[in-house]
């Protein structure tokens, strides 16, 4: 059964057309991104736990606190994401 995902978490999108299954990794990184608990919820169970841990893994951007939710989530180090390892060679401006 298809999940039903809450428009705003692809309001830049058109979320009518937005085929859930061939743009996979996208729409599980956004939902991690953007939605809520049940959202989550019915993004692991459509997708299963292996896959939504490889598009987590691989995804090129994650905002800091979501790959820290999403370590925890998915039961992997810090480390292991590739947008962590990305913002490691690419620091920023140090915050004054």
């Amino acid at each position: 059964m298809k999940p039903v995902f809450e428009r705003r978490i692809f309001w830049d999108v058109d979320f009518d057309k937005l085929d859930i299954d061939e743009k996979a990794n996208f729409v599980i990184a956004r939902v991690f991104e953007r939605g809520d608990v049940e959202d989550i919820r019915q993004c692991r169970r459509y997708y299963g736990d292996e896959k939504v841990t490889e598009a987590l893994l691989n995804t090129r951007f994650l905002p800091e606190h979501t790959m820290y939710f999403a370590a925890a989530i998915i039961d992997k180090e810090i480390t292991e994401f590739r947008c962590y390892k990305l913002r490691q060679l690419n620091p920023g401006l140090y915050p004054y």
